[in-house]
């Protein structure tokens, strides 16, 4: 029977839910945590591949501004892709992928983005990562030995509950100063950065928030983090987002981290690979990166709007070939022209028929779009061919940034 893709109304978000917890092995959750994936689902674009009346693939797409150099862009944040085990290998997943294509163009949307649960799949689709994470873990059964001396200025514990008027300030400053990071309402705050309750385990606390800052003034920093015991009273605190308007105030709120009493052991999931914490902390044996991986994956949608919607860090004339078997109207050649606006430089994009000076597919352009990777080093890994000899160099440093690309923000 013929597959058709379309919106898969209101009434059926429950049949939507118990498709994708039956792919993800999941049991049925209890009726909190499922009303929160119905409202998610609510938020969102949704495309359902249906034979006949059975539904047996699902594709939600969040509506999102993410945070790209020198501004921001609308973003499908896809999230919920699920395909019926008894129609693997039938182009399902390719049909909601060609459907979701066709609504970015229609919403004007130049970027989509995911977390992959199998790094396998998304990379034939032209997404790959755009920005990359460490895991750190401090040991805290000592004070935390500093190269430079902390902000002293007083910290204060915030209620979770009205954190987000409080720091989101902060936080949307932060996200404009690096790319790859997610607007947040107050939904997004209240029901993915600080739940309650942390659904993968649910014998953390929930979460504590300390501000670092002069009363009365806005926040220069804070610390979200949930914290867990053993069964002899010892702990970890599990750093949910840290976040410092400079050096100082981090080494403070990291200091406040390690001193916590019975903590032993301070865990940060999804640190930017800049942390500061990785220099100015005096004994780098009591910082352990335990795990480096890719974050947030990237797809350009719409190649010349998104080349167009970021600026670039250096003057650039060059003539791209992009490839795309995804959306076929990406893939040609682009004369990139940037040049000096203000502090920055911004780009125009046309359509040439000059030869080239780099060919490289869509998706290792997404690679570099952020300015996480490096032009030269997809040239290393033999990813990117080059026919003009510099031209990645060039292209790299045009595209380089001030702070590498990152963000925690999963979906």
């Amino acid at each position: 029977m013929t597959l058709e893709y379309r919106t898969i109304p209101e009434a059926r978000l429950d049949h939507a839910l118990d498709l994708h917890y039956l792919v993800f092995l999941e049991k049925s959750p209890e009726d909190e945590s499922r009303a929160k994936h119905k409202e998610a689902l609510t938020r969102s674009d949704l495309i359902g591949a249906y034979e006949g009346e059975d539904l047996v693939g699902l594709l939600a797409a969040h509506d999102l501004e993410l945070s790209v150099p020198g501004g921001s862009l609308p973003t499908a944040g896809v999230t919920f892709v699920s395909v019926a085990p008894t129609h693997r290998r039938r182009g399902v997943l390719t049909g909601m992928v060609d459907e979701l294509w066709r609504r970015c163009a229609e919403q004007r949307k130049p970027l989509a983005a995911l977390w992959v649960s199998e790094a396998t799949i998304y990379g034939r689709f032209g997404f790959d990562p755009a920005t990359h994470a460490y895991t750190v873990t401090v040991d805290a059964t000592h004070p935390l030995d500093l190269r430079i001396e902390p902000d002293g200025r007083p910290l204060r514990l915030v209620p979770f509950a009205g954190a987000a008027e409080v720091i989101g300030t902060l936080h949307e400053t932060a996200r404009g100063e690096r790319a790859g990071r997610v607007r947040r309402d107050d939904w997004w705050w209240r029901h993915l950065v600080l739940p309650e309750t942390f659904e993968e385990d649910e014998d953390m606390s929930e979460p504590r928030v300390v501000t670092l800052g002069d009363p009365g003034e806005p926040p220069a920093g804070y610390v979200a983090y949930r914290t867990k015991s053993d069964d002899e009273g010892r702990g970890t605190a599990h750093v949910i987002e840290l976040e410092a308007e400079s050096p100082q105030v981090a080494a403070a709120l990291w200091r406040y981290l390690v001193s916590i009493d019975l903590v032993d052991k301070v865990r940060a999931w999804g640190r930017p690979l800049d942390d500061p914490l990785l220099l100015f902390a005096a004994d780098r044996d009591q910082v352990d990166v335990t795990r480096e991986f890719p974050a947030l994956w990237l797809r350009l949608a719409d190649v010349p709007a998104a080349l167009e919607g970021r600026t670039w860090s250096a003057p650039l004339d060059l003539v791209l070939e992009v490839s795309d078997r995804g959306v076929p109207g990406n893939a040609g050649r682009y004369r990139v022209t940037a040049k000096p606006d203000g502090d920055v430089h911004r780009a125009r994009v046309t359509r040439t028929d000059e030869a080239p000076d780099l060919t490289l597919d869509v998706r290792e352009l997404a690679a570099c779009y952020l300015g996480g990777t490096a032009p030269e080093e997809l040239l290393r890994a033999g990813l990117l061919t080059e026919h003009r000899a510099g031209a990645a160099t060039l292209f790299g440093l045009a595209s380089r940034t001030e702070l590498l690309p990152h963000t925690v923000d999963e979906f």
